[in-house]
This record gives C-alpha cells, structure tokens and sequence, in this order.
C-alpha cells in the first residue's frame, strides 16, 4: 500500500490500483453455513453503493454520526469503509439516540428505534438477501444498495485528521486507524498475500484491526469467521488449509 495513504478510504483505493481481482474478504458464519468471498474490486463496488446511499439519500454528511449495531460480517466490513468514503463517524455499537443515523442487524432493532434520524437495517441473510417483511421505521438496505452508482466521489474532502472510528471507548481520527493497523500488521508479521484468520468481534479495536483494516493495510486478506465456536478442531484446521490461511487470531 502507499506510504501517503491516510484513510481507510485510500487503502481501498491503492489496493484497486495495485489488484483488482484478489482476494480482500472471505466470510464465513458457521451458523448457517454460508461462505461469502469479495474480491478487491468486488467489495470496493459494495462500498461505492454504499458510500453513494450514505451521502445521497441518508443526506450524511462529514462529521455525522453513524451507529454500527452490526456484528462482525462482510456487511459490517463495507459499512465500515463507506463512512471512511464520506467522511462519517462509525460509532461501533454506538447509542443510536444520540446518533444522526443508525444501521442496525436483525437483532438490535428495538435499540435502533431510539435514533431519531435515518434508519436502515441488514437482514444478515445470506447472499445478502432482504428482510421477509421490511421492519417499521427503517429503509432495507439489501432492497436500496443495488440501485446506487458504482463509482463515488466524496461532495467535500475527508479530513485524515477527524475523528472517523469509535470503538471499545477509544475514538480515532482515520490517519490514526491506518497508523494502527499498519503496526498491527508489523506486529503480527503481515504482508502482500498474507491471509489472516480471525474469529474476533467488531466491537474491540483488535477485531477491526485483524479483521479488515491490518490486512487492508499491508496487501493481505482475512477470512472473518462468524460463529467460530461452533467448528470443532478437524473443521478449523480444515479450513485453515482450503483457505490457505498464514496467521490466526482469536
């Protein structure tokens, strides 16, 4: 990745320039058995849509504050990204009362009524499927993302020096998540073509660190696994082979 990138945005960008088609995120959930892979090119168009959906009929703006109720997933993933496109806050696990807008998973909608702002939900059904029955008060994502433009470009600059991130009690400024996660990956020995396994939550730094960002950072991808717990040892390590896993974190 390039030395000057200062967003989480822009390791995006440079990991586009330099590989379009490898791997980025390989998702599991061992709930349901579902396998997702995103290329690089595959998930920045996700989050092109996103970001677009975002600035455009969310009307956010830089310095909003987006409330992530989501757990870890490859949706998780690109919302993360979208915002660092616009310039928005992502508050992981974040009070939606005091959020401008809140993006919330199947099981958190009774805390997301409390935003008063925009309101979108994520079945977390595989393929990205929709909601059987749209809930009350919110737009379905899976049913507003396909429309939108497959390329973005921010309405005003994204501040490297704004806080972009807030996790676990610590917020972070977008120069300080890439400063982060390229010493993580230092850390932890990653690189181009490194692919890291993690089982980790979005709610602590690590879990975003190991789980996106390091690897984002370095040329690397990870296989985000949902529900680990419930592969026994032969599965794990079956896994690690298929997917040609190089570092583990848990």
């Amino acid at each position: 990745m390039n030395a000057t990138d200062r967003t989480p945005a822009d390791l995006l960008g440079s990991a586009l320039v330099a590989d379009p088609s490898r791997p980025l995120v390989t998702f599991y959930d061992d709930a349901t058995g579902e396998r997702v892979e995103l290329s690089v090119a595959t998930f920045a168009n996700w989050v092109a849509k996103t970001a677009n959906l975002i600035q455009d009929d969310l009307a956010a703006a830089p310095g909003d504050r987006c409330a992530l109720l989501l757990p870890a997933h490859w949706q998780t993933a690109v919302w993360l990204l979208a915002c660092s496109s616009v310039g928005v806050l992502a508050d992981i696990g974040g009070d939606p009362a005091s959020a401008d807008l809140v993006v919330s998973g199947p099981d958190t909608l009774k805390e997301a009524r409390e935003c008063s702002g925009e309101r979108v939900a994520l079945s977390l059904r595989p393929l990205g499927g929709r909601f059987p029955q749209l809930p009350e008060g919110f737009a379905d994502y899976a049913v507003e993302v396909p429309s939108q433009g497959d390329r973005f470009a921010p309405y005003s600059p994204v501040d490297p020096d704004a806080p972009a991130l807030a996790v676990g009690g610590l917020e972070l400024t977008s120069a300080e998540v890439v400063e982060r996660a390229r010493a993580d990956a230092a850390a932890q020995g990653l690189g181009p073509g490194s692919r890291i396994l993690s089982g980790l939550p979005y709610d602590v730094w690590e879990g975003l660190s190991f789980g996106l960002y390091a690897p984002l950072a370095t040329g690397g991808s990870v296989v985000l696994c949902r529900h680990l717990e419930r592969l026994d040892e032969k599965g794990l390590a079956e896994r690690k082979e298929s997917e040609r896993v190089t570092a583990t974190t848990s």
